[in-house]
């Protein structure tokens, strides 16, 4: 009876709560908090890379990407909402790994495969990054932890006394979720698409680079790309962003 008036009271709290993000910061993902937890996993992928010799600081491929990093790090300041300013960081990994990814806070990880092997342009790379940084813009891992925490809640787990408890069992596993990316629902792969598009647009680069990157990735679609295991590339993505061209093009001319 009384793990049943639990349940009754946390599903209560949740129907009065406005969404995800708000379960996360109960579930001890705060931003700030998430942010700390970031930065502490970057800084140990970036200690471990370094003492293996795997951290790139000089190649032609690492001064690229740092470039592209740096153009649009200034747009994504302005574009920032969460009330927390980032202390962005990149990452270089030598690596024939097509991948990159972002942890919360604007923790940018790029492997050298990703631009070696797919021949990517300093504007398909922007993409890319613009992509990565608006998923940390717009807080969407801090949201999937909600997302999960509810679910939690929904099923009863890890309930106590309190009513809430440790029912952000995802948030308890946030080192290890943060430093290898998450795999993000279509809603927010599109919102990064959308945003990424505009973030390049306004730092000069063209917007029809997306396409052509995404084209790029369709192609190794079977080549099993760690890439496209938290960002699926498909025929109704390209068409997706095709749709925001018009909008990214004007915002482009604007800026050139």
């Amino acid at each position: 009876m009384k793990n049943k008036l639990l349940l009754s009271m946390a599903a209560a709290t949740v129907v009065t709560l406005s969404g995800c993000t708000t379960i996360a910061d109960m579930a001890g993902a705060d931003t700030a908090t998430l942010n700390a937890s970031a930065s502490q996993s970057y800084n140990a992928m970036v200690n471990d890379a370094r003492n293996k010799g795997q951290l790139d600081t000089s190649s032609a491929t690492y001064k690229r990407i740092n470039n592209v990093f740096n153009r649009l790090k200034p747009i994504a300041n302005q574009m920032n909402q969460t009330g927390t300013a980032f202390q962005w960081q990149l990452a270089v990994l030598k690596s024939d790994q097509v991948n990159a990814f972002v942890a919360p806070g604007g923790k940018v990880v790029f492997y050298t495969g990703i631009v070696t092997k797919l021949n990517l342009t300093d504007a398909e790379i922007a993409a890319i990054m613009g992509h990565e940084m608006v998923h940390a813009l717009e807080e969407h891992s801090k949201q999937k932890i909600g997302a999960q925490a509810l679910t939690d809640l929904a099923l009863g787990i890890g309930l106590n006394a309190a009513g809430v408890g440790q029912g952000g069992a995802a948030a308890a596993q946030l080192g290890s979720q943060i430093g290898i990316g998450l795999p993000y629902s279509r809603n927010l792969e599109s919102r990064a698409d959308q945003g990424g598009l505009m973030l390049m647009a306004r730092a000069g680069y063209n917007p029809n680079a997306a396409i052509t990157l995404w084209e790029k990735m369709s192609k190794q679609s079977s080549s099993g790309v760690a890439f496209l295991s938290t960002h699926p590339s498909s025929s109704q993505r390209i068409a997706a962003m095709r749709q925001n061209l018009p909008a990214a093009m004007q915002i482009y001319n604007q800026n050139r």
